[in-house]
């Protein structure tokens, strides 16, 4: 597998997959890791990850999940292009497919109704969680705002099927307005969770499941704490990983 600049493969310890991360521009974080570990896929369904990066969302739900097919979206191609760099690396190109393309067209370019479920950890989203490894360097931002969260959730409802679930990562200051807006998209939350980096600190991100058509009722779940102490993480956290 051809190596491009400052490009390096990083073991993901989960079904021996690996993916290919450029320590200078495109690194995932562990919220992209998290988003994984709360997304529910069942067996035989379609799932969509908007705005995926360099594919860490449908490299790790295809290999903790029994879901028939995954698909990428992701508009910058130099992070599309090494997703599916990734993808082969893998030997997964049955499996999974990344779609060169901007969110707010996702509707247009996959059509109506066309999933079951979508995951999604808007670009804007993206800061310095840094890698599982506390060695690899630190998730570089993307500075580049390219939709809202009104876009996000818009065109998740567009191509969700009635009943398909939306998971997203996002901070917590934005709960009022993410629930507000799936809610005029027909999006019902269903499931939230925050994250806490420690156990006496405030939490810095949340968790969020949404079911397209759905009626109201949603679950607070326990809480996720990241580390026990400085640099070690959770056992929780030791699980959602794998290792």
């Amino acid at each position: 597998m051809e190596l491009k600049g400052n490009e390096r493969i990083v073991d993901l310890e989960r079904n021996g997959y690996c993916i290919i991360q450029d320590r200078e521009r495109f690194c995932f974080g562990i919220d992209a890791v998290l988003l994984t570990g709360f997304a529910a896929v069942k067996k035989g369904e379609k799932v969509l990850d908007l705005g995926t990066g360099t594919g860490i969302i449908p490299i790790l739900l295809e290999a903790k999940t029994e879901g028939m097919h995954f698909t990428g979206l992701e508009i910058q191609e130099e992070s599309a292009d090494m997703a599916r760099r990734s993808v082969m690396l893998n030997n997964i190109a049955d499996k999974i497919d990344v779609v060169t393309g901007d969110i707010k067209e996702a509707g247009e370019i996959f059509g109506k109704a066309s999933f079951d479920v979508v995951t999604t950890n808007p670009p804007y989203m993206t800061e310095n969680h840094g890698l599982k490894n506390p060695e690899e360097p630190k998730a570089i931002a993307r500075h580049e705002i390219k939709c809202t969260l009104e876009d996000v959730v818009r065109e998740s409802a567009k191509v969700l099927k009635p009943g398909g679930r939306f998971y997203m990562v996002h901070r917590p200051r934005r709960l009022v307005d993410i629930i507000e807006i799936m809610r005029k998209y027909r999006i019902e939350p269903k499931r939230i969770r925050m994250v806490h980096p420690f156990s006496d600190r405030e939490a810095n991100m949340v968790l969020i499941e949404g079911r397209r058509g759905e009626r109201p009722m949603m679950k607070v779940e326990p809480p996720i704490v990241v580390y026990k102490e400085q640099g070690v993480y959770s056992d929780e956290i030791h699980e959602i990983y794998g290792f």
